[in-house]
């Protein structure tokens, strides 16, 4: 039997490994053709894969993302799915170097033919979190040992 909240649940751990191929490409056909962006780092509203790719290519993934799930819940609603959470990314910092931020996101799906496409994204800072230096959380780990 298909257990269909266990499968929309997966689909972060897609765009995680979407992400960490570092291919544009492979991020945005997880989104549908008119899908819609509101991103961490830039304010304004991606529509389309067009401007989605874009964000990807020029602002997120050259920060070398590796993301990991904090929190998941998944709820199945009619013909839509939704992934919400809290998610946190290691990723290059132009002044920490690599650094550990949280984020609060939002997943809307919907089955299209035959996959989940993501309509609807959402992600913005955790308003608690401060990106964490990954070499000194390191170090901290060390002394404390």
């Amino acid at each position: 039997m298909r257990n269909i909240a266990k499968e929309v649940g997966s689909q972060l751990d897609r765009w995680f490994a979407a992400l960490g191929s570092g291919d544009p490409d492979e991020v945005v056909k997880l989104y549908a053709q008119d899908a819609v962006l509101l991103s961490t780092l830039k304010g304004d509203v991606k529509k389309g894969q067009g401007k989605i790719r874009d964000y990807f290519e020029k602002d997120f993934l050259p920060k070398k993302p590796v993301g990991k799930t904090v929190e998941l819940h998944t709820r199945v609603l009619g013909g839509v799915a939704v992934n919400s959470g809290i998610y946190s990314f290691e990723v290059d910092d132009e002044e920490n170097g690599r650094v550990e931020v949280e984020a609060r996101y939002t997943f809307v799906y919907e089955w299209q033919k035959e996959d989940w496409k993501i309509v609807e994204h959402h992600s913005s800072l955790n308003p608690e979190g401060r990106p964490t230096r990954i070499g000194a959380r390191r170090e901290s780990n060390q002394r404390s040992l």
